[in-house]
């Protein structure tokens, strides 16, 4: 259709590897999945279990998917200084997720306890019961933003110490 044709066959040898994929084939794929050659080239599946080594080669061993993706979009580059940076500025955005989340689960408790006695009371009823899937909610997203913030903090020590 756009001057890239590619064929069911020659898309499925390329997934079995029978094919090599070449740029071209890449920015047609793309661009026929509404997405960037960056993100198909950066996608690690969520159920992917963490490689031995790097995830491609000639990587860094330690480059997790999250600096990967920053790395293939020209967010960063993967010399010491560049990672360590990155991995800071990450670092500040996790406290900044994890205070939003806090706060936002302290406001939902606030609530309940407006509610008082009341909330005991009907704690059948749906307005409390949405505060209390709220507070679960909360307390869910407020735990990984602090698990994400000590491993980022984990890995930011790490990549200091081998400079």
């Amino acid at each position: 259709m756009l001057d890239h044709p590619i064929s069911a066959d020659a898309l499925a040898e390329m997934e079995r590897c029978d094919r090599p994929l070449t740029v071209d084939d890449l920015v047609a794929i793309a661009y026929v999945l509404n997405t960037t050659p960056a993100v198909l080239l950066s996608h690690i599946p969520i159920d992917m279990p963490e490689p031995e080594g790097p995830f491609a080669t000639g990587l860094p061993s330690d480059v997790d998917p999250t600096e990967l993706r920053a790395w293939i979009e020209g967010k960063t580059t993967l010399d010491r200084e560049s990672r360590v940076r990155w991995w800071e500025e990450w670092a500040g955005r996790l406290r900044v997720r994890s205070a939003h989340h806090e706060e936002q689960l302290q406001g939902v408790y606030a609530e309940l306890r407006e509610l008082g006695d009341l909330a005991v009371q009907e704690a059948d009823a749906p307005p409390v019961q949405r505060l209390q899937w709220r507070i679960q909610d909360g307390e869910h997203a407020l735990n990984q933003s602090e698990v994400a913030l000590a491993l980022t903090e984990h890995r930011l020590g790490n990549l200091r110490e081998d400079a």
